[in-house]
């Protein structure tokens, strides 16, 4: 009858195996690190309790996943073995103990430390100088030739700096990780979703799949780097010898540190954040500082590398099966993690984005306990394949919102269901819809729904509307949560004693707020369409829609065709306002406001009367003299088109200060520059005092 241990042992073998294979091999990773570590630490944690189960086919006496077929094969001449880990301070302490029991030492010891690269292990061989070949670990026995794909890399040199025999040996064979920088990690995850390609789980997936492409000519759009980490094979003759270590002392000093600086001498990179260390203490501190800067550094990294420094003491040590006793790998805490969707709920945003929200059973993940992840849109979870009741990998980088990275197919269960969205909004009932072009669903009842009320009625009194003076955004807040406004028909019913009674708000500001609402109701048609906060619809737009229109019922009932005869008005704003005029709960608000408020009787331009009309003017940099919506709204009042972009459309580009891409392309256009001084004089000969 079989043991429990044996049991356990045996379910271990086949499961550690299968995610050896599926990351190392497929580089297509299942599960996440931290769960890949806990089944490895349970399997050396029984087989140390039960010696007889220990075999040599055991994943905890391998170190990696065996040569694909489809390149040809290198034998290691010295094995390229793996690390241990430890997670924690306390562990980081008995690493150290162990092995000042071993050399029967309390000597402080130095340590060379790096950041753990999150890439793939290589070796670089170097013949008279000359690069030869490169292999990957596999299974550090045997691993894959990858010669070419390696020559791709441009910080790796072909041929070594330095003098052969004086700087370096005849043969010398360099040790290093390969890794994707993670701006081209996400560069080529981007592309992959728009052409609907397989996306990579991670940069150190996206840098094997590199290594692993038969064709070299796609690692080299890959963007590969390298970074050495130690020294493999030296030898000095044709005759290669199984114990190099005389060439070494030759060559080579007696320091891990400097041996890597010597390395770097050769030509070939090493990481910047490499340190010395004087003790076992300064570790922690550097363990700390790495932690920190984490996510500003340009690549990935899961821990620190802290090696014993001396050369002469890492030989005593010697290894264990599958690593060196002189060295361990210390993790930082778990940025992926293993949860299951327990529910999928609905938020509305202050711009009426309704976006789908995971509700996670809490794992502890990045240094905190999530329960939510973000799944950002319709789109996202089609492309996850996501389920209610999925087991999923979720990650947690920094103070980075969670995310949910793959869903784990093989843990689905058969109750499973899948997510349906909602066909008005959660919070208001309203209709919603998807712009042309977007994935995110949104709220169309802007002016209404209680998600949206506060950016409403802040874009309603801001400046550039209806400038409401003293209505600042922490009073809008207040009055919402106080429950005395709720659209921006409400401001016009407040009372000098309700508002008096705010925080920071005493009689004589509630008086002269009460003031500026009144002079608020005197406004422009263009004020009041921009007021309203349509999507997309900004003041050039407004202002354009006022004049096309001449009143606000004429841009009510307008339909998506009437509208796009508007300068501005494309299909996207037209829907947007067709889609706002259309929901009963704006109406009633835009209907109750117009009551309030009033505007004077715009007379439609003749056409020929205005002296820029017709002509478009776009302005770039900083307007040293006149402000930019100042110089914009002055440049209108004559009649021009005042654009964002410039284009073969462009009549005059204004260029201030600093003036950047806008001007190139003007000038690459042919399009004439003004300078600021130029448009002065422009607005000042057209009767405009400036």
């Amino acid at each position: 009858m079989t043991t429990m241990p044996q049991s356990r042992v045996h379910e271990l073998h086949q499961l550690i195996n299968q995610y050896n294979h599926q990351y190392y091999v497929l580089d297509e990773p299942t599960v996440p690190d931290a769960e890949y570590d806990r089944l490895m630490n349970e399997l050396i944690a029984l087989e140390k309790e039960n010696p007889a189960l220990k075999s040599i086919d055991s994943p905890s006496q391998k170190v990696g996943g065996e040569a694909l077929k489809s390149f040809s094969q290198v034998t290691h001449q010295l094995p390229m073995l793996s690390l241990d880990n430890v997670f924690d301070l306390a562990d980081f302490h008995a690493f150290v103990k162990r092995i000042k029991d071993r050399l029967a030492t309390s000597n402080t010891l130095q340590f060379c430390a790096e950041p753990k690269l999150d890439g793939l292990a290589v070796s670089l061989r170097y013949e008279q100088g000359v690069f030869v070949q490169a292999a990957t670990r596999g299974d550090g026995t045997v691993g894959e030739n990858i010669t070419q794909n390696i020559r791709t890399i441009k910080s790796i040199p072909l041929k070594l700096q330095g003098e052969l025999g004086v700087d370096y040996p005849e043969i010398v064979e360099v040790r290093g990780e390969v890794f994707m920088p993670k701006a081209s990690f996400e560069q080529l995850n981007e592309l992959a979703k728009k052409r609907d390609e397989k996306v990579f789980a991670n940069p150190r997936n996206a840098a094997a799949g590199s290594l692993r492409q038969l064709d070299s000519k796609v690692t080299a759009k890959r963007n590969l780097a390298f970074y050495a980490y130690s020294l493999g094979f030296v030898g000095e003759s044709a005759i290669e010898t199984a114990e190099p270590s005389a060439v070494l002392e030759k060559f080579f000093a007696n320091s891990h540190y400097q041996r890597l600086c010597q390395i770097k001498a050769l030509g070939l990179p090493m990481c910047p954040e490499v340190k010395l260390l004087a003790s076992e203490d300064d570790c922690e501190a550097f363990y700390e500082d790495i932690l920190t800067k984490r996510e500003q550094l340009s690549y990935e990294i899961d821990g620190t590398v802290l090696k014993v420094d001396d050369i002469s003491l890492q030989k005593q040590l010697g290894f264990v099966a599958r690593a060196p006793r002189w060295a361990i790998a210390f993790k930082f805490p778990a940025q992926e993690e293993l949860t299951v969707v327990e529910d999928v709920e609905f938020q509305v945003g202050r711009t009426g984005a309704i976006t789908p929200v995971a509700r996670l059973k809490p794992v502890f993940v990045g240094g905190v306990t999530v329960s939510n992840a973000t799944l950002h849109n319709q789109d996202e979870i089609q492309r996850l394949g996501l389920k209610i009741s999925d087991t999923v990998i979720i990650r947690r980088a920094g103070d980075v919102i969670p995310q949910i990275v793959s869903v784990v197919l093989d843990k689905r269960p058969e109750n499973a269901v899948g997510v349906d969205f909602p066909a008005t909004c959660p919070v208001c009932d309203s209709k919603v819809a998807k712009a042309e072009g977007e994935a995110v669903l949104r709220c169309t009842a802007g002016l209404f729904c209680e998600a949206q009320r506060k950016e409403a009625i802040k874009h309603f009194a801001s400046r550039k509307a209806h400038d409401v003076d003293g209505l600042g955004d922490k009073l809008v807040e207040q009055l919402v949560d106080e429950k005395l406004i709720s659209t921006p028909v409400d401001l016009f019913n407040l009372n000098e004693i309700q508002i008096s009674t705010m925080e920071r708000m005493g009689q004589k500001s509630a008086k002269n707020l009460i003031n500026a609402l009144d002079q608020a109701k005197k406004t422009t048609l263009a004020k009041f369409v921009y007021g309203l906060g349509i999507r997309e619809v900004g003041e050039a737009t407004a202002a354009n829609l006022a004049q096309h229109f001449l009143t606000l019922d004429a841009i009510k009932s307008a339909d998506s065709d009437t509208l796009q005869q508007v300068d501005d008005v494309g299909v996207i704003v037209a829907k947007n306002i067709v889609s706002f005029f259309k929901e009963s709960h704006n109406m009633t608000i835009v209907e109750q406001l117009a009551d309030i408020m009033t505007w004077p009787e715009i007379v439609k331009k003749e056409a020929g009367t205005s002296p820029l009309e017709e002509q478009t003017f776009v302005l770039t940099g900083t307007l040293s003299q006149m402000g930019r919506n100042e110089a914009k709204a002055a440049l209108q009042s004559l009649g021009a088109k005042v654009s964002g972009s410039v284009s073969k459309k462009t009549h005059y580009l204004v260029a201030g200060e600093k003036a950047g891409s806008k001007l190139t392309k003007a000038q690459d256009l042919g399009v004439e520059v003004l300078t600021e001084e130029d448009m002065l004089a422009l607005l000042k000969q057209h009767g405009i005092a400036v």
